[in-house]
């Protein structure tokens, strides 16, 4: 596993011990970047059940300013930390151990905002939906923000949730991406 491109481009990255974390595969983190955008004039991502970092890491090599990882893992936590650092990127990084819901209320507090929302939570625990639905209940997701929500390729997630409508959905064996995107109200 490596980022694929920008100031970290060949950068490579540790992976959590086990098989609890199932990380994004270079092919699918590379077609993804392709459909939101191969490099970005800054803003804030979000890299939500962070694992690896990979996808919120990608995002900053690519020209976001500032990345928010969170995991409820220390190990996951410790090894964005090192990969952060490998890529020398861990001066645009904050990391937090914390539940991806309380997390998020912690976020709004602070008055954090997103230009980019990465959500790539564990399939067996059923969290995609509800933390999307926390995110609509928040102002997280800035003006034209899109959420990247991965899953598994047989969950068809709503056309619309609150303020967010799907806007695409990517297929890659048995991983499905579904982007959304904040309507402008």
């Amino acid at each position: 596993m490596r980022i694929i491109a920008g100031s970290a481009k060949g950068t490579r990255l540790k992976m959590v011990p086990g098989k609890h974390v199932r990380p994004t595969a270079d092919r699918v983190k590379e077609s993804l970047f392709q459909v939101i955008g191969p490099f970005f004039a800054g803003g804030n991502v979000l890299d939500l059940f962070a694992g690896t970092g990979a996808l919120g890491l990608e995002a900053l090599s690519r020209g976001f300013d500032r990345g928010v990882f969170v995991d409820q893992s220390r190990t996951s936590c410790d090894i964005v930390r090192m990969n952060a650092e490998a890529a020398k990127l861990a001066d645009r990084v904050e990391i937090y151990r914390r539940d991806a819901r309380a997390a998020l209320k912690m976020l709004q507090g602070k008055g954090w905002r997103f230009e980019l929302i990465l959500l790539d939570p564990p399939y067996h625990k059923n969290l995609l939906l509800p933390v999307l639905k926390e995110i609509v209940g928040t102002e997280l997701l800035g003006k034209d923000g899109i959420v990247v929500a991965e899953h598994p390729n047989d969950l068809e997630l709503e056309a619309e949730l609150g303020s967010l409508v799907q806007i695409r959905r990517l297929a890659y064996g048995d991983t499905g991406i579904t982007l959304y995107q904040k309507i402008n109200e």
